[in-house]
């Protein structure tokens, strides 16, 4: 089953690919330019149908082994070019062994976590017979509203590049093609994140210094990881459809980053530049689409319909064809699939049975979470308790815990935070009351497809039947657990939305249990920032534990009663509501900068200010960063320098901090940002114990695109530097940059 071990050479794909080009017909070509879906519910001619003709290249929307193993069989025996197959879908974090949503792994700030467990989602979905996967999302988001937030690394384009490199990594392993790992596709390039409104698949104005100061460098750290493929983004980037965009997907994708693998679009995204009134009819979606750069058309069947007669009355070249399909071709010749197609359907159940999976997923959400109030040091908690209530419509939600973009066909399967206090506490009693049920205001086409949704509101007798009954629960109780935040729908695809407060009655249950006068702690399992400003005021512990994965409830049990010490960092700040956004630490000075005699809040009726800002995060023990030194006070245009601090563990227990570099450019070409995150680390130090953080700091750090240059340049300036633990960093250094 597995992927051929070593490396293939060049030479040997492209003599490979050529020996199959020559031998096929234009209708086999296109089937390889082509997507199908092999779910029951895909309209249409069945997938043996298409297959058996030669009229597709891959399969997603299929998750069954036996299924994938007999699709394979009439590829390889039965089709006119016995060309195998790519299975692809979308294992975004987890196969089966669920890990943090990607927004709360960029909250560990480690990317040697992220890339271990894509190793381990690759492990599981190879073993399944799955070859690709529509991940990592790269999308720059600044807007919470935006429901795929969740997808990504959070506002930064330097920790979303990290991400990024770390998750192609560890999906693809060293190599394309290496044993046990899938292709990872880059998506969705690019400027999905900046849609008008936070809306999902509304229009992106986005300037070209934006583009590539910001948007871009995640998916170009995706290149130089070696990512096989790309996806295309569905809206309009600047009134083109990123399907449709040249620019994109040809000037800068090709030429400038010398990507090499091939662009799938999103599902449908080829048929809908007709319905985005860029295209004229499918007919020429379908020639728009493949000369900007489309290779394979996911799912809308436009490349199959059409692209033949394009080429028959030379509106397309045979060679523009068979540039695509030689990309395609590559990938499949190093994957191995030539020499085994199939998947022994023995191994999943061997490789799913991995203890260490599980152990990874712990300790993969342990790192995510992010502590965000302990007034009083209430946490963590001692487990001497006798009576616990764990109160909230989330405390004991699998499908919340382990969150949103399950791969297809999972049944949820997650220790829940009810389930981890439990375990943690065997000689307590641990109560449970879930209060009233929260559900989205308007349901979205995802729910509509699964067959466990309820679509009836609960009746508001019963709501506050369940709200009384929660409140008992708590009274009774010497210390309670509050897990609040998204049903996992409430975050995702078609999941944005325009507030960002507590869905349902989720803040009345806080403030009457806070009322009782008893310790609360509030846990958050989320899919983006909340508006939690009363709580942020008074409940005296905060939890942030996102979607934290298969393991969630038992790594919140260790966060709460002190088996591991938190150490996230927000990789977002959290807005105090949903109109602040877009909200993003990196905005430029104005003409009245923040602390200036001039400086208004901005709003009249309310403070603009983060509730918590970029890389914000507590821990149960103590740090300080000191003894900031540059190697050189002036340096040359082109010269690096390096940048030390100390940091010292003051408390009492271990800890993590994660040390954050900070730049901003006084003057030069362009008006530059506030403060730009150009470093990080993320250390364990033993009480007292020191260690120095060393960050290099040179041209690739201090270079950014000039609007007014309309090129790359790094400017004579005076740099300001700040390292700390968060945005907001006061410890500071000059920087003299010359010519």
């Amino acid at each position: 089953m597995d992927a051929k071990t070593t490396i293939i050479a060049d030479a040997e794909v492209t003599a490979r690919v050529e020996a199959l080009i020559e031998r096929m017909s234009l209708a086999e070509k296109i089937g390889q330019l082509t997507q199908i879906g092999g779910a029951d519910w895909v309209r249409g001619p069945k997938p043996e149908e298409i297959i058996r003709k030669g009229g597709a290249g891959s399969v997603l929307w299929l998750n069954d082994t036996q299924k994938f193993n007999a699709l394979q069989k009439i590829a390889v025996e039965e089709s006119p070019s016995k060309i195998p197959l790519l299975f692809a879908l979308d294992v975004i974090h987890g196969y089966r062994t669920i890990f943090p949503v990607p927004l709360a792994m960029a909250a560990s700030w480690d990317p040697v976590v992220v890339e271990q467990a894509q190793a381990v989602a690759a492990r599981e979905a190879r073993a399944a017979g799955l070859h690709w996967t529509f991940g990592p999302m790269l999308d720059i988001a600044r807007d919470a509203r935006w429901g795929r937030i969740v997808e990504g690394a959070g506002e930064d384009p330097c920790l979303g590049a990290a991400m990024a490199a770390a998750q192609v990594r560890g999906f693809q392993g060293e190599y394309l093609g290496a044993p046990d790992r899938v292709i990872a596709c880059a998506k969705h390039f690019a400027g999905y994140g900046a849609s008008d409104g936070g809306r999902d698949y509304d229009p992106v104005y986005l300037p070209e210094g934006q583009l590539r100061n910001v948007y871009f460098p995640p998916f170009e750290a995706a290149v130089k990881a070696g990512v096989g493929t790309f996806m295309s983004a569905y809206m309009d980037l600047n009134d083109v459809p990123a399907t449709g965009n040249r620019w994109l997907l040809r000037d800068i994708l090709r030429d400038e980053w010398g990507f090499q693998g091939f662009v799938v679009s999103d599902a449908f995204a080829v048929a809908s530049l007709v319905t985005q009134g860029f295209a004229r009819d499918g007919r020429d979606a379908a020639g728009r689409a493949l000369r900007a750069g489309v290779d394979m058309d996911m799912a809308s069947s436009t490349y199959l319909e059409h692209l033949a007669g394009l080429v028959e009355d030379g509106t397309l070249k045979m060679a523009e064809i068979d540039a695509a399909v030689r990309r395609i071709l590559a990938i499949k010749v190093r994957l191995g699939l030539f020499e085994q197609p199939y998947t022994d359907e023995a191994k999943l159940a061997q490789v799913l049975a991995q203890p260490e999976h599980r152990q990874a997923a712990r300790r993969a959400a342990q790192r995510s979470m992010v502590l965000l109030r302990n007034e009083g040091q209430l946490l963590p908690l001692a487990k001497n308790f006798r009576h616990v209530a764990v109160i909230g419509p989330l405390a004991d939600s699998k499908e919340a815990t382990e969150g949103s973009w399950m791969v297809f066909g999972h049944t949820p399967a997650a220790v829940t935070v009810l389930d981890g206090i439990r375990a943690k506490l065997p000689d307590a009693q641990v109560e449970y009351a879930p209060g009233p049920e929260i559900q989205r205001d308007i349901p979205s086409f995802f729910d509509t497809m699964n067959p466990n949704f309820k679509a009836v509101t609960q009746p508001p007798d019963a709501a506050e039947a369940a709200f009384q009954t929660a409140i008992a629960t708590a009274r009774r109780a010497e210390v309670i657990v509050m897990v609040l935040g998204e049903n996992a729908n409430m975050a995702g695809e078609a999941a944005s939305r325009a507030s960002l407060d507590l869905p349902g009655r989720q803040e009345e249950l806080l403030r009457a249990v806070m009322a009782l006068g008893k310790p609360v702690v509030l846990v958050l399992l989320n899919g983006r920032p909340l508006s939690i400003n009363w709580a942020a005021e008074n409940v005296p512990a905060i939890i942030e534990a996102w979607e934290p994965g298969t393991e969630g409830g038992h790594a919140v049990a260790d966060i709460l009663f002190g088996d591991a010490n938190p150490g996230g960092k927000l990789p977002v700040a959290f807005p105090r509501q949903g109109s602040h956004a877009p909200l993003y630490y990196a905005r430029n000075l104005t003409h009245s900068p923040e602390g200036s005699q001039m400086y208004n809040p901005r709003y009249w009726d309310g403070l603009p200010a983060p509730l918590y800002p970029f890389g914000f995060g507590l821990s149960y023990t103590t740090f300080s960063i000191t003894d900031l030194k540059v190697s050189a006070a002036q340096v040359k245009v082109g010269d690096s320098v390096t940048v030390t601090a100390s940091v010292t563990n003051t408390g009492s227990v271990a800890g993590d901090e994660v040390v954050q570099l900070y730049i901003h450019q006084r003057f030069g070409s362009d008006s530059r940002p506030m403060r730009e995150l150009k470093g990080f680390e993320r250390l364990t130090l033993n009480p007292g114990e020191s260690r120095t953080v060393t960050f290099e700091l040179g041209p690739e750090q201090l270079k950014y695109w000039s609007t007014n240059a309309g090129e790359w340049v790094q400017d004579a300036t005076v740099i300001d530097l700040w390292v700390g633990s968060d945005s907001l960093a006061t410890l500071h250094a000059d920087l003299v940059v010359v010519r």
